[in-house]
């Protein structure tokens, strides 16, 4: 009876009521879309690299080795030899291994030097493979893959020449050593888009004639020479690694950070990744603290909404005290009021968001490289749809007990 009583009182004054839904709908929305953006951000986050059980490097710190050898970010503090990297390939529960060379750039972007085998190895987003979206692998010393951000950002296609800078910020070129534009890889985003890959050989090739960070000053080998010498690296920059069972990993990480020959540091990547996100996730704190007031505005904005209206509804409370409804009954009436409008703004919320997610996922996906999966509300979101449902009733109580106290000569009397 008093749902039925709430719900036609609820019609009556169909726009203010539906503006209110609507007002804490988007909120709802807002919050749950900020906590999927939240996990989705974290996951992929963590998807980053997959399925490399260590990075080698030369030792400083695990966040370090991290952010210059997956992100790009940074420097080495040195150098690992060739003949360390050597040692370590030819270990028996080395699957495979991987060297990565950086140091150079092209027009912002850093210059990856590795073999083919990073395009078979290096998996992100649980386990996907690196795909081509238009061309191949390096099939020449000269040739070049290049991410999909530095294909966009720069405006090249398969057959472009492409000139490296030697280091990150210098004016210094190897324009003697002009690459192509072999292949563009598919949009992944990771760090990779953001890469020009060569060949190992071609980093060693276009500092034929560099010595101490310098051209030599005269020295220039033509490119025919070049083909014909032995380019094997001196160093490299890091190294992933895939184990044979994972039940090699520790092991092997503990002979890598024992190695006597140079001192070296071997990284599990995904507590790195645990590591890194401790560090830059703040934000999403901030973000989620954010949209929770917005939730909070929304809740009382309904609020304000009874409030305004008992005014307007004292002589609709007068009529029910003296057709014998009980004080309690008037509390229950407005209570119940509020919860049907947090339900069915909370309901909609979610209707919202995923509306929004189905048009929001592919832009998402193709732009950032932020894949928001989209699947049935998980336990958490459950407790916060019920959360807002129950803050809803709460904050009724307010205006409820006011309506409460309202006598019924109180509401029977019209005031001039």
């Amino acid at each position: 009876m008093i749902l039925r009583l709430a719900v036609a009182s609820l019609f009556a004054r169909a726009l203010t009521v539906s503006m209110t839904i609507l007002a804490i709908a988007l909120s709802v929305a807002l919050f749950l879309g900020v906590e999927k953006i939240r996990t989705g951000a974290k996951a992929s986050f963590a998807d980053t690299i997959s399925g490399t059980d260590l990075i080698v490097g030369a030792r400083s710190g695990s966040v370090q080795l991290l952010l210059y050898s997956v992100f790009r970010i940074g420097n080495a503090t040195n150098n690992v030899t060739w003949e360390s990297y050597q040692d370590i390939a030819r270990r028996p529960d080395v699957d495979w291994i991987v060297p990565i060379s950086l140091g150079d750039s092209h027009r912002q972007f850093r210059v990856m030097g590795t073999t083919k085998a990073f395009f078979d190895h290096y998996k992100y987003r649980q386990g996907r493979s690196l795909e081509m979206a238009d061309g191949t692998r390096m099939d020449d010393l000269f040739d070049t893959v290049i991410g999909a951000d530095v294909a966009a950002t720069l405006g090249y296609h398969v057959g472009d020449p492409i000139v490296v800078a030697h280091g990150l910020a210098s004016f210094a070129q190897h324009k003697d050593q002009p690459f192509r534009v072999s292949g563009i890889l598919e949009k992944t985003g990771t760090p990779v888009d953001r890469t020009v890959i060569v060949s190992m050989e071609a980093i060693e090739a276009i500092h034929v004639d560099w010595k101490s960070g310098a051209q030599i000053p005269g020295q220039s080998t033509p490119v025919d020479v070049i083909r014909e010498m032995e380019l094997a690296p001196k160093a490299i920059t890091a190294a992933l690694i895939g184990v044979e069972s994972p039940l090699q990993t520790f092991t092997l990480q503990r002979a890598i950070n024992d190695y006597r020959e140079e001192p070296l540091l071997a990284i599990l990547p995904g507590v790195a990744l645990q590591e890194l996100w401790s560090i830059v996730g703040i934000a999403e704190t901030a973000l989620l603290a954010v949209s929770a007031m917005v939730v909070v505005t929304a809740l009382i904005g309904m609020m304000a909404t009874i409030f305004s209206s008992l005014n307007e509804r004292r002589r609709e409370m007068a009529i029910f005290r003296a057709m014998g409804a009980r004080p309690l009954t008037i509390l229950s009436l407005l209570v119940l009021e509020a919860m049907v409008m947090a339900t069915v703004g909370a309901v909609l919320g979610l209707v919202l968001q995923y509306v929004g997610l189905l048009v929001a996922q592919p832009f998402l996906d193709s732009i950032f490289g932020l894949w928001i999966p989209i699947d049935a509300p998980t336990l958490r979101e459950v407790w916060l749809i019920l959360g807002v449902i129950c803050a809803g009733v709460i904050v009724s109580l307010i205006p409820a007990m006011r309506a409460y106290r309202m006598s019924v000569a109180d509401g029977m009397v019209v005031k001039t």
